[in-house]
């Protein structure tokens, strides 16, 4: 009994910080490192966790966490960028809004903007924003990815490129050092590049656990972006890169 307590508040250090050490357990759990070890190994075979030298994170390479636990991963996080993005959307404004738990918590925090449009793919996004009453929204149409709500594929596509948006807010599975935003879908990936390409302003919302992790599709550069919103300081040589880039980072 006591293991798995143990085990289920590793999980949820691991969620909240992307990482766990194994010395750091130990010592908080006043246990050996060898209990602490075995912890880690349970929840690395049930696919909960991924061993790297000298600990544990969640889970990465190119296979996507599961939605609901992608939901639960690092929510406070993910709730102080999306409040700074939302202060930058002014009432009236056209958005997109593509698939993804933080741009799920943004549209939490547009209920109580006024005379918004908003385009998405994304069912979860619309079903919050329906709360709003004065906020109208347009569901993209295309094949429902039942895993999260997404919809995806050429009509997505088609539909996205109808419009032209003041403002689009993605997220993404992944940044790597070089600044490219990166993903799991294809088909997701073209609808977000899609966007990118209709909107006067293009803003990126990625707490730090996106920074640790990887996935196989580039969607853009960070220098296709205007604002990055995250909740940790950026690597010196990604913060470098985006200032190359002239990409603003806001970090909450």
């Amino acid at each position: 009994m006591v293991s798995n307590f143990r085990q289920s508040e590793i999980l949820e250090f691991a969620r909240k910080e992307g990482k766990v050490t194994v010395d750091g357990l130990a010592e908080h759990y006043n246990v050996t490192v060898q209990t602490i070890r075995r912890d880690l190994s349970v929840l690395a075979e049930s696919g909960r966790l991924e061993r790297v030298h000298g600990g544990a994170v969640v889970p990465s390479g190119v296979v996507n966490i599961i939605y609901e636990e992608r939901r639960r991963t690092n929510e406070a996080g993910k709730k102080a960028i999306a409040v700074k993005c939302a202060q930058v959307i002014p009432d009236g404004a056209s958005v997109f809004m593509n698939i993804g738990t933080s741009t799920e918590a943004v549209a939490l925090e547009l209920l109580d903007h006024e005379n918004l449009l908003v385009v998405t793919n994304n069912l979860n996004i619309a079903y919050i924003l329906s709360a709003n009453k004065t906020c109208e929204i347009i569901l993209a149409g295309g094949i429902l990815r039942r895993t999260d709500g997404g919809i995806v594929g050429g009509l997505t596509v088609e539909m996205v490129k109808q419009f032209k948006f003041d403002h689009s807010v993605l997220g993404c599975s992944a940044i790597d050092v070089d600044g490219d935003l990166l993903d799991f879908d294809g088909q997701e990936v073209m609808v977000s590049r899609t966007a990118i390409q209709q909107s006067r302003n293009v803003m990126v919302v990625a707490d730090h656990i996106k920074f640790k992790r990887k996935a196989p599709l580039t969607i853009c550069a960070l220098g296709d972006v205007d604002i990055l919103f995250t909740d940790r300081a950026l690597s010196d040589e990604l913060a470098a890169n985006c200032e190359g880039f002239k990409t603003l980072v806001v970090t909450t």
